[in-house]
C-alpha cells in the first residue's frame, strides 16, 4: 500500500510552487483543507477562478484592476504630475495606507538583475519613461527595496530621468519606530543620520 496519495501529493507540490511555501507548510494547508466541508472548498475553489477570471493588471500603471485601468490611475483628484515607483502590487497598497501620498504610481514588476536576465525592458522602464514624457511629471519617487539590486534600479532610473529635468526622489531611510540603534546595522544607522531632520 502507498505511503501517500496521489491527489493529496499533486496539490501539496503546487502550494510549494507559491512564494514563501515550504513543503512543511504545503501540507499543513492541504491537510487543513481536507477538514473542511465540501462547501467551503467549492468555495476556496470558486474565489481563486473568480480572481484569475476577473483581476487584470491596469494597463497604465500595472496596479490590479477589473477595469482596464485602475482606480488610482482614473481617480481624477490624483497629482498626475507625480509618480511613484514601485517594485511590486503590494507595495502600492502599504503606500495608500499612510494616506499620504496623492499621486500616480508605476510597477516595475521586479528590479534589475544582470544574474537573472533582468533588464530594463523586462522591468516597464522604457514604458515609465513614456508616462514621464506624456503626462508631463515633474517629480518621480522612487520606492524600492534598500537592496543592491533595489539600489541599482533606482540609478538606472535616476540616470534615465536627470536629461528630461525631472526631479527624483527616494524614500528616507533609516530607523524604524521603536528600534533599537543596538540591533540597526551600519547602513541603516547611517542613512537615518544622514537623513536627519530638524525637530
Amino acid at each position: 500500500m502507498p505511503l501517500y496519495i496521489k491527489s493529496v501529493e499533486n496539490l501539496i507540490n503546487e502550494f510549494r510552487k507559491l512564494p514563501a511555501i515550504g513543503p512543511k507548510s504545503a501540507r499543513r494547508i492541504v491537510y487543513y483543507l481536507l477538514k473542511l466541508p465540501p462547501g467551503k472548498i467549492e468555495n476556496f475553489a470558486k474565489s481563486l477562478i473568480d480572481m484569475k477570471d476577473k483581476v487584470k493588471f491596469c494597463a497604465l500603471c500595472r496596479n490590479l484592476s477589473e477595469d482596464e485601468i485602475c482606480h488610482i490611475c482614473k481617480d481624477q483628484s490624483r497629482d498626475t504630475a507625480k509618480i511613484c515607483i514601485v517594485e511590486e502590487v503590494g507595495d502600492i497598497i502599504l503606500l495608500e495606507k499612510t494616506g499620504q501620498y496623492q499621486g500616480l504610481y508605476h510597477v516595475l514588476g521586479g528590479l534589475l538583475s544582470p544574474i537573472e536576465n533582468i533588464g530594463p525592458d523586462e522591468l516597464r522602464i522604457p514604458r515609465l519613461m513614456e508616462r514621464v514624457r506624456k503626462n508631463d511629471v515633474n517629480e518621480v519617487i522612487i520606492a524600492l527595496n534598500p537592496t543592491v539590486e533595489g539600489e541599482s534600479t533606482a540609478m538606472y532610473i535616476k540616470k534615465q530621468l536627470t536629461p528630461r529635468g525631472i526631479k527624483t526622489t527616494m524614500l528616507a531611510s533609516g530607523l524604524p519606530v521603536g528600534g533599537d540603534l543596538e540591533y540597526a546595522d551600519e547602513i541603516t544607522i547611517g542613512r537615518a543620520l544622514s537623513d536627519r531632520r530638524e525637530i
